[in-house]
């Protein structure tokens, strides 16, 4: 396995990438999953370090090369590592110091397990169409609703869970961390492609919570939703890399063990021209996300360059995977094969943290927005 793309901090990159690819195969527990990347020091670039973590605030090309060595190791490991980061970092910037201080630590150590909980039946790329209510008390809120397809439901110890405080579809949102023991918290698994993918519908019937559990002020969940999602995309894509690269690194191994006709279907210039293919694709695909990456982690406003690295990243793997398993022939849809769990487990990720439909409908608007900028700002 490569850097991911462009020089970045080149020691470090490698201690990760080796402590990702160091990790044990073959775990199917999220739970044990999660304690291996706690053990391997990989959860201290979730988190600033003031709070256990690495840097003086989280870096997206650490998360990126993280999550590219581990969804290469397994994407069960991958999951897990996201998750922490999706469930801490709205604290990690809009929390309190005393949620901070609760929540990172025992994020590092993976003794808390973090969850985002975002979409709903009726609101999935539509935020603003969330109805889930956290009606106002005396000295707290009061939570009624129903998120659908969250990651680490039943696992997680805390649910980082956007509700609505407000008739105003956009101001009108805030964000709760919601104990997963909450009275009146229920969760209902639900069953994805992949075995191993803890997901789940909460439904919430009256669960009371102090106004400190409010996460930033009231009417900021909406922003603090796309902030968080804003970081967290590009590393979507560096999850997808990792995927390919490893469908690749299978493909080429099997291609060269593998006799027809009398000799390695390596020998054979289909095949040949196949892997070419396949790794021109990924290595473009590395090349946008850690573009992104390295503009996001500068300060700089990246929402064309994220949509793209998200977009092609994850359609690559798809087309990647997609012909490791066609050059593995028949032993590629054996169940528990590498290529074939890859199959499966890549094709969510053309469609949480937005779908590629609505990357496209970004890239679009980001087009256009700076071509009608640059006509304003040119010289008449």
């Amino acid at each position: 396995m490569t850097a991911l793309a462009l020089p970045w901090d080149l020691p470090r990159r490698k201690a990760l990438e080796q402590a990702a690819l160091a990790l044990p195969e073959g775990v199917h527990d999220p739970r044990e999953a999660l304690a291996h990347v706690a053990a391997a020091g990989l959860l201290r670039e979730c988190v600033p370090a003031a709070y256990g973590g690495v840097d003086e605030r989280v870096q997206l090309r650490a998360l990126c090369t993280v999550r590219a060595a581990l969804a290469y190791r397994d994407p069960l490991y991958d999951l897990m590592f996201a998750l922490q980061g999706l469930g801490s970092y709205p604290v990690t910037f809009a929390g309190s110091k005393s949620q901070r201080e609760a929540l990172l630590p025992a994020i590092v150590r993976g003794e808390a397990i973090g969850a985002f909980a975002l979409t709903e039946p009726e609101a999935g790329s539509d935020v603003s169409a969330i109805r889930t209510t956290a009606r106002r008390t005396g000295d707290g809120y009061v939570l009624d609703g129903e998120k659908t397809f969250i990651s680490n439901a039943g696992v997680a110890t805390s649910y980082l869970l956007f509700a609505r405080t407000g008739e105003h579809p956009r101001r009108g949102l805030s964000a709760f961390l919601v104990p997963a023991t909450a009275p009146g918290l229920t969760v209902w698994p639900q069953k994805l492609l992949t075995g191993e993918h803890p997901i789940g519908t909460l439904r919430l019937q009256g669960v009371v919570l102090p106004e400190e559990a409010r996460v930033g002020a009231e009417g900021e969940g909406m922003a603090i939703a796309l902030r968080t999602l804003e970081l967290f995309r590009p590393s979507v894509g560096a999850a997808a890399v990792g995927m390919a690269r490893r469908a690749l690194h299978e493909a080429r191994s099997h291609v060269r063990s593998r006799v027809q006709f009398g000799k390695p279907i390596c020998e054979f210039q289909a095949t040949q021209l196949a892997l070419a293919e396949m790794a021109t694709l990924v290595e473009s695909a590395a090349l946008l996300v850690e573009r992104a990456a390295f503009l996001i982690d500068g300060g700089a406003r990246a929402t064309l360059e994220s949509s793209m690295a998200k977009l092609h990243a994850t359609e690559t793997a798809q087309q990647v995977i997609d012909r490791a398993l066609q050059l593995h022939g028949g032993s590629g849809l054996l169940a528990g094969s590498v290529v074939e769990r890859l199959y499966r487990e890549v094709r969510a990720l053309r469609i949480y943290e937005g779908t590629s439909e609505i990357q496209k409908l970004i890239i679009a608007r980001e087009l256009l927005r700076s071509e009608e900028e640059q006509r304003c700002s040119s010289p008449t």
